[in-house]
């Protein structure tokens, strides 16, 4: 039996991995970070009696964990989740944090040479980098989690020669059947109807924005080492292929199976090994009675980005993610418009002069600077 360490335990992709640990009998939970959501915390403490360690940003909610559960080892603040990693191993650590907070766990969990099950892809997006130098040093194992690039993956162990292009689907989000300029006065009640998936507020705005697109690009860059020019997007209304592989003799391989997260969850906890299906094919509308659609960065112009983000590195990831974080909270919030998220973006991408192989120290002042720029932004723009 593997024992877990699962960060982010209350969000979307926490409680779809607990109902993987609940509906197989080779796993038992540890170890829990629950953020701010303390009674969805304290019900899954009740839940799993296994549980020896948890973490909680705030001090208060953690004396009261602290009496509740006296057999559990409470952690809180700012460095309480990076203790809690360090001070304790795990078969599998589960990332499933959303945004900038999952980079130093990642970090962390490698430092100490244990397995990641990857859902936070903005590890890879501001500090690809440094995670991939301590794989390359041998340190811990990293394993995604994402939909996308679960698909890749198992595409990739059945073949990976002759590859001529990654494939990443894309449903285009809540706004797919909008021009780009008649998503202007959209609100964000509206982006958050996701077609085909259930997710957090974050990455459902991402979807509609495509910036969660352009995330995934800049990710399987870093997990499968293939240059921005062999990664691409397709429209995919139905969400059924979940990303596909060409190779250069035209066949496409492809996962096909319907959305649901606990399936790449599962196949992370399991190291890949278990049984998986591909399908191939010359012509990939021949996969199903499926509609697909030509992506372009005229309709989402925020994925060019990934091009230079990739080729030029440094620094670039961290403005990109933390100008989107604060962005996207701030439609959220009703303060700004939704093509102001890219208004605001790209002023922090183009006045950045870039630090080639950031140390994390200066990732993280990058972060909390341009956070601070990206306010000041907003707070400027014209009413």
């Amino acid at each position: 039996m593997k024992s877990i360490i699962l960060l982010g335990a209350t969000g979307n992709i926490g409680l779809q991995t607990i109902e993987v640990i609940n509906e197989n009998n080779d796993f038992l939970l540890i170890g829990i970070s629950i953020g701010h959501n303390l009674n969805r915390g304290l019900e899954i403490l009740k839940e799993f009696p296994s549980i020896r360690y948890a973490y909680i940003i705030d001090k208060n909610a953690a004396f009261l964990i602290r009496e509740s559960f006296p057999n559990v080892t409470v952690y809180f603040g700012e460095d309480g989740l990076k203790e809690m990693i360090h001070n304790h191993k795990a078969d599998i650590i589960v990332n499933a944090l959303v945004g900038f907070a999952g980079l130093i766990p990642t970090i962390e969990a490698l430092k100490n040479n244990q397995y990641v099950a990857l859902a936070n892809k903005e590890a890879l997006v501001v500090g690809g980098e440094l995670v991939n130098d301590l794989l390359t040093k041998g340190y811990g194992q990293l394993f995604p989690i994402d939909s996308e690039h679960s698909a890749i993956h198992k595409c990739l162990a059945v073949s990976n020669e002759n590859v001529e292009k990654l494939i990443l689907t894309a449903s285009g989000g809540a706004f797919k059947k909008y021009q780009r300029e008649e998503t202007a006065n959209l609100s964000a009640k509206e982006a958050l109807k996701h077609p085909t998936w259930n997710m957090g507020a974050k990455i459902t705005i991402d979807c509609a924005t495509m910036m969660n697109k352009c995330f995934e690009v800049i990710e399987a860059h870093y997990l499968f080492d293939y240059p921005y020019d062999k990664i691409s997007i397709l429209l995919h209304d139905e969400s059924m292929i979940h990303s596909m592989v060409k190779y250069k003799d035209g066949i496409y391989r492809a996962e096909i199976s319907h959305p649901d997260m606990k399936n790449p969850i599962r196949y992370a906890l399991y190291d890949g090994k278990i049984t998986f299906d591909t399908s191939i094919s010359k012509d990939y509308h021949r996969f199903g009675d499926y509609h697909f659609h030509r992506f372009t960065f005229k309709r989402y112009p925020l994925v060019r980005w990934a091009k230079k983000v990739i080729e030029e590195k440094g620094i670039l990831g961290a403005v990109l993610n933390a100008s989107n974080e604060v962005a996207v909270q701030a439609y959220l919030n009703g303060e700004i418009k939704f093509l102001e998220i890219d208004k605001v973006i790209n002023t922090c991408m183009n006045e950045t002069q870039n630090i080639a192989h950031p140390s994390l120290e200066i990732i993280l002042d990058v972060d909390k600077k341009t956070r601070a720029r990206a306010r000041e932004i907003i707070n400027n723009l014209e009413r």
